[in-house]
């Protein structure tokens, strides 16, 4: 798992990412704080393409041109794209960059039926690796969830996937309500039998502006207390360590080796280029590291692709002192942690090592010569542990 030795440089060398949001779902999740957006009439995805394709040219002229690395739909629901939609985009993306030797592309799939018939055709457009929304495995759950696929149905996808993608993820959500520590045990259990190498699992959060956020604000959301939520992250580790799928980030579990590449360029500060309404950049333009935001509602956002090439709303500089945290940050949520001289790199300044002894004592953190680390006890107190470490840089 190799990193540059400079992020966000702009390097031919460095690790490139290329994000592909789809903003359009059959349904909006109660949970989901995401940029989806429900059309009942439909959706003209012959027009949305034009704008992706033109948003894609606008970033190949405006940033350095090196393959990319990884390539992921996102969204939203990009399984409800036409095969024919993520074939132009990946053609288009293999003309204005190139591809990398190995690259990885991700597609994230919903489980039912209708959207399991299009895998094939998603893997003869070049998808490599399918990420599936699963979220629970028995139905009431999904049901409180606001979910659109039976257990019988997300199993079912799952056996379709492994007919056309060599590699493969999906995601469950846990500590829901009325969740208890045993039966988490026994679901996890179960779904490792199912994983091939990858899984990603989330406890449940609280987000705002959500119907879930409303109702646990009325009350009629319960959520697992403190301790027991630890105790439901403990046992995760615990189960995936065992079956082979350790923790290499705080929600993601592989077997060694396969890691979501992608998801790497996000947190070891890499370049990567947001495509569609709502996607974020992190990229070297013009030798300066950016921050770029574009608009969120899609139809706004493909009209000012039309009339100016590109739907950006925001773009923001980045100083040194910003990339050095977003480093921080994005890195110690990796069981690798970060690299001192790339931290040190980035704003010139250095970590004094007695002031983290403390930290290191409690079992929080791992300190060596080269890289500093956020252990799994130490990886539910990040924000703790980010503050902390930020005071202690001089």
């Amino acid at each position: 798992m190799r990193e540059a030795a400079t992020p966000g440089t702009g390097a031919a060398d460095e690790p490139f990412g290329l994000y592909v949001h789809w903003p359009f779902c059959l349904a909006k999740c109660p949970y989901c704080d995401f940029n989806s957006h429900v059309r009942h009439g439909g959706v003209d995805q012959a027009r949305f393409l034009d704008a992706y394709l033109k948003e894609m040219h606008w970033f190949a002229e405006h940033s350095a041109r090196r393959p990319i690395s990884s390539v992921f739909f996102g969204g939203g629901t990009p399984s409800l794209m036409e095969p024919s939609t993520v074939e132009a985009i990946l053609a288009e993306a293999g003309r204005l960059w190139g591809y990398g030797d190995d690259v990885e592309i991700t597609l994230e799939a919903n489980p039912t039926s209708v959207e399991a018939e299009r895998f094939a055709g998603y893997a003869t457009a070049g998808v490599n690796r399918l990420s599936i929304g699963i979220q629970a495995l028995n139905d009431d759950d999904l049901r409180r969830l606001g979910r659109q696929h039976t257990a019988k149905e997300a199993l079912a996808a799952l056996d379709v996937a492994r007919a056309h993608f060599p590699r493969i993820s999906f995601d469950l959500i846990y500590g829901r309500e009325g969740q208890s520590i045993a039966a988490w045990e026994a679901e996890l259990s179960e779904a490792l039998t199912y994983a091939a190498d990858h899984l990603s699992l989330y406890q449940l959060t609280i987000e705002p502006d959500t119907p879930f956020a409303a109702r646990y604000a009325a009350g009629k959301l319960k959520l697992p207390p403190g301790e027991e939520a630890e105790e439901l992250y403990r046992v995760t580790q615990e189960l995936c360590e065992e079956a082979g799928l350790p923790a290499y980030e705080v929600s993601n579990h592989a077997k060694p080796g396969y890691e979501s590449q992608h998801n790497l360029v996000y947190w070891r500060a890499h370049d990567y280029a947001g495509i569609g309404p709502g996607a974020h950049s992190r990229l070297a333009i013009d030798g300066t590291r950016q921050a770029l935001s574009a608009l969120k509602l899609p139809e706004g956002w493909r009209d000012a692709v039309d009339t100016k090439g590109n739907g950006l709303e925001a773009a923001e500089l980045l100083s040194d002192e910003e990339r050095a945290e977003e480093y921080l940050l994005m890195g110690l949520r990796l069981s690798e942690g970060i690299d001192l001289d790339r931290l040190s790199g980035l704003d010139g300044r250095q970590l004094d090592r007695t002031r983290l002894a403390p930290l290191i004592a409690e079992g929080l953190l791992a300190l060596d010569d080269t890289r500093l680390t956020a252990t799994s006890k130490g990886r539910m107190l990040l924000d703790r542990l980010i503050f902390e470490i930020a005071d202690a840089r001089l």
